[in-house]
């Protein structure tokens, strides 16, 4: 297993936002957004560089094919949040309750995702490479088409989890509190698990050969 390089981010002395809309397109650099109501609002290719986003409602807001750089994003809420195609990287998210959030397509590179609980997030055909998820809720998690290259859960519950057609490699299981695997229980090459874990999923493991236990 080669280790993960973790998001190591170094704020600036940030500046406050103006409070105005996000707009598409946007650069926003050195910024520091904090309770913002970003609730339905467009930001489709904005920048984020060097910024902190602290404790921002984010429903059915649109962050499409943006870019998120040494960055932080802490205690931020919301339920459809549009994240699709979305590259971030060297990124610590923390403490977030998210919703049915859209990563289709989206890159994430040295990403620490820390706390919280984040529901039905849609990650198919992602890119994650070198990312920790530590101590955080997933439920119902879909990687179908994904490829996980370094990627660690630790302390985590994945719950219900999708890995259809996922690719992985050097990926760590170990740590996680609860692996449940809903799908692609045969697509686990290039993780490791451990033996507690692989007596948990041995059943998952039969069913898909098509052996039955009596």
């Amino acid at each position: 297993m080669r280790a993960v390089r973790r998001a190591e981010v170094r704020l600036p002395e940030l500046q406050p936002h103006d409070g105005g809309a996000l707009e598409p397109e946007g650069d926003y650099d050195g910024l520091e957004f904090t309770e913002a109501d970003w609730a339905g609002q467009a930001a489709r290719g904005a920048r984020f560089m060097d910024c902190a986003v602290r404790r921002c409602a984010l429903d059915e807001t649109v962050l499409s094919r943006a870019r998120i750089i040494d960055s932080v994003l802490s205690g931020v809420r919301g339920v459809g949040t549009d994240l699709s195609e979305a590259s971030l990287r060297d990124v610590e998210l923390t403490d977030a309750r998210l919703g049915g959030t859209q990563l289709h397509g989206a890159v994430l590179e040295r990403v620490v995702v820390r706390g919280g609980k984040i529901d039905f997030p849609n990650l198919r055909k992602a890119k994650l490479r070198d990312v920790v998820f530590e101590g955080c809720v997933l439920v119902e998690a879909d990687f179908a088409g994904a490829e996980l290259h370094r990627v660690t859960f630790d302390d985590c519950t994945l719950a219900r989890v999708d890995f259809t057609d996922v690719r992985m490699k050097d990926v760590d299981l170990r740590g996680a509190a609860v692996v449940d695997i809903a799908r692609g229980i045969d697509r686990l090459a290039g993780a490791v698990i451990s033996p507690a874990q692989l007596l948990d999923l041995a059943p998952a493991f039969a069913a898909q050969i098509g052996v039955r236990v009596d």
